[in-house]
């Protein structure tokens, strides 16, 4: 394990004992997710209030992919354990409900959309956008809003959804380019040297230890972006990879968590830290 990786474990760990007393360990609460009947939580007139939500796009299906269950993946305990270190491991205020955090469902026609600095979606080969979804994101993201795509596997589910974003930020004027160390984003908060490859639990265990869902067909994990004409990122995509299942399932199993927790959490501090300063 990288020094990076240690002290981002022992922040992790040193942040739930504190925490503990206080709320109760948070960690490994994934037992169901919003694909198994979590219902979203659709924000009020109240909810925007300063503090920092995590909003999770809800889109409508229109195609199937291997493994994929929808917009309801990693949902809500990729976005209650995320919430939670971020507000123990940075600065930012987080919003809270009583004891979990404030947590935010939003669709793409929804105004609340623009209340949210950054926006993800898992299994985002599966989405369909129509006329609406697409004008309400294409104003979203170059208004400032910032659109990460996550746990989406092989080229299949990768040209499914590069075909749909690009009816929002056509091709042309707006490609899909890879990202390397060189991005900031790999430097914002945690020194990232690469994309890890994180499987879903369920495949990790099953499989005896492989991290490559779909074999040669997504053997690696890389992250991807599409910028304004200024560079700033509007959409970012980690793609042969479930980022979030390290935040969901942190404590579900020690092993996992030491082998995928750490470096998906730089991952994802990264990236938000970078979506709301930029």
């Amino acid at each position: 394990m990288t020094r990076v990786a240690t002290a981002l474990v022992l922040a992790i760990l040193l942040a739930a004992s504190l925490a503990e007393a206080q709320r109760g360990w948070r960690g490994g609460r994934g037992g169901w997710g919003g694909e198994m009947g979590a219902p979203p939580r659709f924000p009020t007139d109240t909810d925007f209030d300063g503090t920092f939500h995590f909003c999770r796009l809800m889109y409508q299906s229109v195609r199937s992919q291997q493994r994929g269950l929808g917009w309801g993946t990693d949902y809500p305990y990729a976005d209650i354990n995320f919430s939670i270190r971020l507000s123990e491991l940075t600065k930012t205020k987080v919003g809270f409900h009583g004891t979990e955090p404030n947590h935010l469902v939003v669709r793409p026609t929804d105004p609340a959309l623009f209340q949210c600095p950054f926006v993800i979606a898992s299994d985002p080969g599966s989405a369909g956008f129509s006329e609406a979804d697409v004008n309400g994101l294409r104003d979203y993201l170059l208004k400032g809003g910032f659109f990460w795509v996550d746990d989406f596997w092989g080229p299949w589910a990768w040209d499914a959804f590069a075909n749909e974003i690009g009816k929002v930020l056509p091709q042309g004027e707006y490609p899909i380019r890879e990202l390397g160390p060189d991005h900031p984003i790999f430097r914002t908060l945690f020194p990232v040297t690469q994309i890890p490859q994180v499987p879903s639990i369920q495949f990790w265990g099953q499989s005896g230890g492989e991290t490559s869902e779909m074999g040669e067909e997504s053997a690696h994990a890389h992250m991807a972006a599409i910028s304004d004409k200024h560079g700033r990122v509007m959409v970012l995509l980690t793609h042969n990879t479930d980022i979030s299942d390290s935040w969901e399932r942190e404590g579900e199993d020690p092993q996992f968590f030491l082998n995928f927790s750490p470096n998906g959490y730089a991952v994802g501090l990264n990236s938000v830290v970078y979506a709301m300063s930029h």
